[in-house]
């Protein structure tokens, strides 16, 4: 049987979330029964821990935001919160209007759906986090026959709330009883911790003096009835900010007790206070409930992924690099997999990354493409459609070809969000029709630029892509060799309409900008995208069509024999070979940039002013920063001298999301501003720095401070560390790539429509029993049910094997895990959950 510390090493849980803000309706207004708008945006944020910021929506009570979000879950939270802010410029002091909370544990049940949330309003109170280790032990005075004494341990606290980014925690213990009275002790505060350490201990006695107090005691029925421990925040005006209370009902052991509990409790919000003694199912209508402001629409994405070894995939992966070389296509696990499970975006995004990294993609497309091609009558049709192809081209596309996404868009998109100058040419959405002709010159300038900007970055367009544009290209020519313009727009339909129009109309959602996108350019980007995408098309166009009147004069502009010859020559590079000669003075490609705050170098002693905001830059080569964006570098660090890359305990700075950039001569210390950002840099700088020569083996956790490593208590400073150097996981290699999470993913996507699987196969098994009638099989065609049903019952055999594996380590794990452990505190239910552990210690003493 297996130890849990060994089913823990056969196993690691990676999280994604994936949301999309959509809108809010019938925010309440500024003044109570008018209709006076708000200037509203949304945050979201891990437990109280801001993530990401929508644009603000001006002017409405019914805001549409339509953002998406998505990130690596980088730690354990309690709730996913979107916050509403009703943004105040002149104070520049927002206002929280309220949050829609969700438990982690309840992300599953509104997976993949869009719904509607009741916006709560917020008190101080509710902002809750973290968790407390308390010990409550009942035992009778040995001194004293009728005596009777409750003992209870403070020992120490973890993930509490900030209060303006620091916390200054003391506990108060409050013990009550039946008649009213109540007894209170509190702890030292522990200054700047959210982590405090107490080891304090309180006893609380029964007041029962003498035999016959304590009959007239057992007359009153007094008893031991409640115990509260508050956790507060002591601020610098001598106040007490609340952070959370466990509350634990301690009636109904009068004379009997002798029971113990040890164990970790989340901290709760302040409730009115409910009866113990009314039904379960009533506890919950027995709290008040408060009055939503408004509703807020989302969509939430959650995934898990329990990741298993890499053997325990071998199979499973061999059955699907057979797939490209697999005759016919259409018994492939590829094909079937793509085309029986329904979310196909899913199964592309896990599918590419693996064939990729056995190099196996572009023949897998080749193969795919013949045999779509050859069901295909009109060629305007080719790969338009939502077909398994177009989804793996799109997710592929997106993978191999971002960094020269952002090598050709990023200075044109950077300068369009920095002078937003307005481009509305619509005259329905103009108050003044004069502005007209301004608007559609400052158009036609951020046209031409991002035009040139696509058309002459044919030479620095990924190998891989060119390869599949090529092969596409062929293969669409060998079945419609009498069309002239099919080299053309079988090539213009991916890498403009579904490649270039989608990232200049989204920036954001594929890292081109960090930065929140008004309105007015949220509508410029959207006109160039249609002006982008329509120039891509205008190679095969026999005439131009224009939807919109309004757009016409765009159009005439740019269909002309120039732009129609700088496309096709555009195509023609793209598609001529798998390996373009790049130029000689190529820039390093820019992979993530933003504001961190750095701790100043070779400082023995820190202050306050040692830590500066400076805007950092990594790209392929180095990791750099400066005073300001766009400012001289202060300081670059080639990414050949990156020895290893680790987090800071937080007790070095007294700051969280604090990283180490460790090279041969100095460290770098720079704190992220959330824990996603945090992850998001850790990764990037691991990964990167993957394939260098020289690695550390052993670091320092804390920081060296008064000539003294914090962690260890070593005075040598350039000693052996104390504590080894993550490794990378087993499965993720260097061009970032986790063959294990995604073979555990599609493996978790095949379990899940195991039915529809089942399905088909009987299908098979009817055809191949009747052979003459094909309306037994899905809409997708299978040519060959005897080499299908092989393949089918191939990946049941081995998803049921991987699925019991995975099962066996996941019991092992739950069966082993404490319920009141750290790693499990008790939540919500610890008034009941203590109640019933009471009763049941005074039933076993009386029977």
């Amino acid at each position: 049987m297996q130890t849990m510390a060994e089913a823990k090493s056969l196993l690691r849980t990676e999280e994604r979330l994936k949301i999309k803000i959509g809108e809010a309706k019938n925010i309440i207004s500024r003044s109570g029964g008018s209709n006076c708008p708000r200037d509203v945006y949304c945050a979201l944020s891990l437990d109280q821990e801001e993530i990401f910021r929508t644009s603000t929506i001006e002017k409405s009570l019914n805001p549409f935001f339509g953002e998406e979000f998505q990130f690596e879950v980088p730690r354990k939270f309690r709730y996913l919160s979107v916050y509403v802010y009703d943004r105040d410029r002149p104070s520049k002091n927002d206002r929280m209007l309220g949050k829609v909370a969700i438990k982690r544990e309840d992300l599953q049940a509104f997976h993949n759906k869009d719904h509607w949330f009741p916006i709560r309003p917020i008190t101080q109170d509710s902002e809750v986090q973290g968790k407390i280790h308390l010990n409550v032990n009942f035992d009778r005075n040995r001194n004293d026959e009728f005596g009777e004494k409750l003992r209870v341990q403070i020992f120490e606290a973890c993930d509490l709330t900030m209060v303006n980014s620091t916390c200054d925690p003391f506990v108060e213990v409050c013990v009550k009883f039946t008649n009213g009275k109540q007894e209170t002790h509190r702890t030292k505060v522990k200054k700047k911790t959210n982590s405090p350490v107490f080891d304090e201990s309180f006893v609380f006695t029964l007041q029962k003096e003498s035999e016959k107090n304590y009959r007239m005691a057992q007359l009153e029925d007094v008893e031991w009835s409640e115990l509260i421990v508050t956790m507060y925040h002591e601020n610098s005006s001598s106040n007490t900010v609340f952070i959370g209370e466990v509350k634990l009902s301690l009636s109904g052991h009068q004379q009997r007790i002798h029971a113990a509990t040890n164990a970790w409790y989340y901290l709760q919000p302040r409730k009115k206070r409910v009866t113990l003694r009314a039904p379960v199912s009533t506890l919950s209508s027995a709290v008040m409930d408060e009055n939503c402001i408004g509703t807020l629409r989302l969509k939430i994405q959650y995934f898990v992924d329990h990741v298993l070894p890499s053997s325990s995939y071998s199979k499973f992966k061999e059955l699907i690099l057979r797939s490209a070389n697999m005759q016919p296509i259409t018994s492939s696990a590829v094909y079937l997999l793509g085309e029986i499970i329904p979310c196909k975006a899913d199964v592309a995004h896990c599918l590419v990354r693996i064939l990729l990294q056995h190099n196996q993609f572009v023949a897998m497309i080749r193969s795919l493409a013949v045999w779509e091609i050859s069901k295909v009558t009109d060629a305007n049709t080719i790969f338009r459609g939502n077909t398994l192809v177009s989804k793996l081209m799109d997710d592929a596309m997106r993978f191999v070809g971002l960094n020269y996404l952002h090598e050709t868009l990023r200075p044109s998109i950077e300068r369009i969000l920095a002078e937003r100058k307005p481009c509305e040419i619509d005259p329905s959405r103009v108050k003044d029709k004069t502005v007209i002709h301004q608007n559609l010159c400052n158009l036609k300038i951020y046209v031409e630029d991002i035009f040139k900007a696509i058309t002459t970055s044919a030479l620095q367009c990924p190998s891989v892509m060119c390869q599949l544009f090529h092969d596409l290209k062929e293969i669409a020519i060998l079945f419609f060799p009498e069309n002239k313009e099919i080299r053309y727009s079988v090539i213009s339909g991916f890498i403009f309409l579904r490649f270039f129009a989608p990232a200049i109309l989204g920036p954001k959602l594929f890292g081109l900008t960090t930065e929140q996108i008004n309105t007015q350019t949220n509508r410029t980007l959207t006109l160039i995208s249609k002006t982008i995408q329509s120039l891509g098309n205008v190679v095969c166009a026999k005439t131009v069509s224009c939807k919109e009147e309004y757009m016409s004069s765009m159009y005439q502009t740019f269909y002309d024999e120039t732009h129609v010859t700088a496309v096709k020559q555009f195509l023609e590079i793209i598609s001529a070979s798998s390996n373009p000669v790049r130029s000689a003075s190529d820039k390093p490609v820019i992979l993530k940039e933003g504001t961190l705050v750095k701790r100043a170098q070779n400082r023995r002693r820190f202050r306050r002013k040692s830590f500066r905001q400076r805007y950092f830059k990594l790209t392929t080569e180095s990791l750099s920063y400066s005073k300001y964006k766009g400012k001289e570098i202060l300081y670059q660090v080639p990414l050949r001298d990156v020895l290893a890359i680790e987090r800071v305990s937080y007790e070095s700075f007294k700051r969280s999301n604090m990283l180490q950039i460790i090279q041969p001569d100095r460290i770098l210390y720079v704190q992220a501003n959330n824990c996603v950002e945090e992850k998001e840099w850790m990764d990037l700088l691991t990964r990167m720095c993957l394939s260098n020569d020289k690695h550390l083996t052993q670091y320092h956790p804390a920081a060296f401070v008064k000539r003294t490593w914090l962690c260890c208590k070593s005075r040598d400073e350039h000693g052996i560390g104390c504590a080894r150097v993550t490794k990378p996981s087993e499965g993720v290699h260097i061009n970032n790539i986790d063959i294990d999470r995604e073979l555990s993913r599609l493996h978790t996507l095949t379990c899940s429509h195991m039915d529809r699987i089942d399905n088909v196969l009987r299908a098979c098994e009817c055809q191949a029993a009747y052979n003459n009638d094909r309306n037994l099989l899905p809409p997708s065609v299978i040519e060959d049910v005897q080499s299908a049903m092989v393949t089918l019952n191939s990946l049941k055999n081995i998803a049921y094997t991987i699925d019991q594996e995975q099962r066996t380590v996941l019991r092992t794990i739950a069966r082993e895990t404490k319920y009141g452990s750290k790693q499990a505190p008790i939540g919500d239910d610890n008034y009941l959950l203590m109640a019933g552990r009471l009763e049941t210690a005074t039933l076993r003493k009386t029977f």
